[in-house]
């Protein structure tokens, strides 16, 4: 079945691909069949909820909380609220990050933020939503078949306009202070044509496998949506499953003959690291043909790693398709070309740091062993539609190869966060523009980014905000407020390391071992990291010219301190 374009919203597409014979498939951690939710029966199972929740008096838009673990019901529930005018707000499903009481914290956060007055968990989560909903706007919260068991209303359904929100989608930020993308049927729908028709490239007989969440917008947008609204089927295993045993994911594409993938580069990384060299001939991968990597800065080696470790499946290393996007944007705004697979620009180090200018220098294989050069990877031109400006800090559009703040503007961008208009304005200009707050530069129409948001710490794929890291330490009673910097550095293997540079008067010896220990303590509790933690005296961590702990400086100070003879 191919993509209608005269699709409008996300109802739409559902009713045009239940016509066809594919649909959703859920996998256990054994690798075998669990549920099969065909889409004709999917708008069958989601038009009859939508009529029960149509029947609970609530108002048109109203938001539907729902814990998005990888389940078809989290789907049923996802497109009844499509089909009942509603707008559903995927929840983590994530408990082993942080603990219980961190997980009850962050839900009761996102519950206040986006004023849902319904919310639904499967019966594993329930307990930790009950507790998360009490004091907020919740009305009616259960599992399932609470749900299942209410009457349905007689009236017509009245799914969502295509000018209407069609989900808020929590951004991979900070988890103490997260915002709700909202994002309409026409933006979606219009990230979801380009995607199907630039970017993946669909066509018929594909199928997809995917273990991203579906609180992701790379696994909502990317592997649960494209594949409905595209009309193929998409095999689905379970984020946790995946995490305790890679390989399923080379199986799922072996036995079913999957054809499109995608994954951050930690996910192609943990394949690598567990997968014995004499098992790679075990899978047959060669209908592999999109292999998409993003969400996180990416790094050739581990790439060629994977394809290396897995050539004698049939894997074809061309299969890589470097993409770019972000919540923000619905999801896309750049892919690589297909078939190419790896595209990566070695640039001089230092003009780089220095004047912010990414000029071309051999490959450190073939050239200078005494230069220092960065590599970077080509992410692709923005989609159709699509406008992409390099700026500096005062605003001006730089030249191609100067590395500055990334400027993006097309059909797809968000209407705003939901209930933060100062945010919103701070980062969507009225014309249109969105500061990404990634850093990059372009050569021609292709972007290259060089870094994250300004002093993200990215760990294992997830965003980690120094705010979080910082406000935690500076709960201990000997830190007071703005004495704590956090950044991350690389560690030998290639990933990064948080740290929190803490300065305060604590001098003894005992006493400083035991508050480093109170601080990593807390930190592993809440954000479920691994922090190291650097105490230094007072007056001596660096700040900004406006009296501002400077994270870059601290970072900058640390490795200076780290590599002192």
């Amino acid at each position: 079945m191919r993509y209608d374009k005269r699709l409008s919203t996300l109802t739409d597409a559902l009713d045009y691909a239940s016509r066809g014979q594919t649909g959703y498939n859920f996998y256990s951690g054994a690798g075998e069949l669990s549920a099969a939710l065909p889409y004709a029966k999917l708008r069958k199972e989601a038009r009859s909820l939508a009529r029960k929740l149509s029947n609970m008096g609530l108002s048109r838009g109203s938001r539907v909380a729902i814990v998005a673990d990888t389940h078809p019901d989290f789907v049923r529930f996802f497109f009844a609220c499509q089909y009942a005018g509603l707008t559903p707000v995927p929840l983590p499903a994530q408990l082993q990050l942080g603990g219980r009481k961190a997980y009850v914290a962050q839900l009761t956060r996102l519950l206040s933020i986006c004023e849902a007055e319904l919310a639904m968990a499967p019966d594993a989560f329930l307990p930790f939503l009950t507790d998360a909903a009490q004091g907020t706007n919740v009305r009616f919260l259960g599992a399932p078949q609470d749900y299942d068991a209410l009457p349905e209303t007689d009236a017509p359904l009245q799914p969502a306009k295509s000018t209407e929100l069609a989900y808020l989608q929590y951004t991979s930020g900070s988890t103490r202070f997260p915002r709700g993308v909202m994002i309409t049927h026409k933006a979606v729908m219009s990230n979801l044509s380009a995607i199907i028709k630039y970017g993946s490239k669909i066509r018929e007989g594909d199928r997809a496998v995917s273990w991203l969440p579906f609180f992701h917008d790379m696994g909502l947008v990317g592997l649960l949506l494209t594949p409905m609204v595209s009309g193929i089927s998409v095999d689905f295993l379970n984020t946790r499953d995946f995490a305790m045993r890679p390989r399923l994911w080379l199986k799922l594409m072996s036995e079913n003959r999957g054809t499109l993938s995608i994954g951050p580069p930690f996910g192609y990384e943990l394949v690598a690291r567990r997968l014995r060299d004499e098992d790679a001939h075990q899978y047959d991968l060669r209908s592999w043909r999109f292999a998409g990597v993003g969400a996180e800065m990416i790094r050739p080696e581990s790439l060629r790693q994977f394809a290396d470790k897995l050539r004698p499946s049939g894997f074809d290393a061309r299969a890589f398709l470097p993409c770019y996007g972000m919540a923000e944007c619905s999801l896309a705004v750049s892919f690589g070309v297909q078939g190419q697979g790896l595209q990566t620009d070695h640039v001089d180090a230092d003009l780089l740091s220095e004047r912010r200018i990414a000029m071309p220098v051999p490959s450190p294989l073939a050239g200078n062993a005494n230069q220092r050069s960065n590599t970077f990877v080509n992410c692709g031109v923005p989609l159709p539609g699509y406008e992409s400006e390099i700026r500096d800090p005062a605003g001006r559009v730089l030249p191609e190869r100067h590395c500055g703040a990334l400027y993006l503007r097309g059909p797809s961008v968000m209407s705003g966060y939901f209930g933060d208009p100062e945010a919103t304005q701070a980062v969507l200009s009225e014309d249109g523009w969105l500061n990404t707050g990634d850093l990059a530069y372009q050569v021609g129409s292709s972007i290259f980014i060089t870094g994250r948001k300004k002093d993200l710490i990215i760990i294992h794929g997830r965003n980690i905000w120094p705010q979080d890291i910082e406000y935690l330490a500076e709960l201990q009673p000997e830190i007071r407020t703005r004495d704590a910097s956090a950044f991350s550095v690389p560690t030998p293997d290639g990933e990064e390391q948080a740290i929190v540079m803490v300065q305060c008067r604590v001098s003894d010896k005992r006493k400083s071992t035991e508050l480093k220990e109170r601080i990593q303590r807390l930190i592993g509790d809440e954000l479920g990291i691994v922090c190291k933690v650097e105490l230094v005296p007072r007056n001596s961590l660096p700040r900004t010219t406006s009296g501002k702990p400077s994270r870059s400086g601290a970072r900058k100070e640390y490795l200076r301190r780290k590599s002192a003879p």
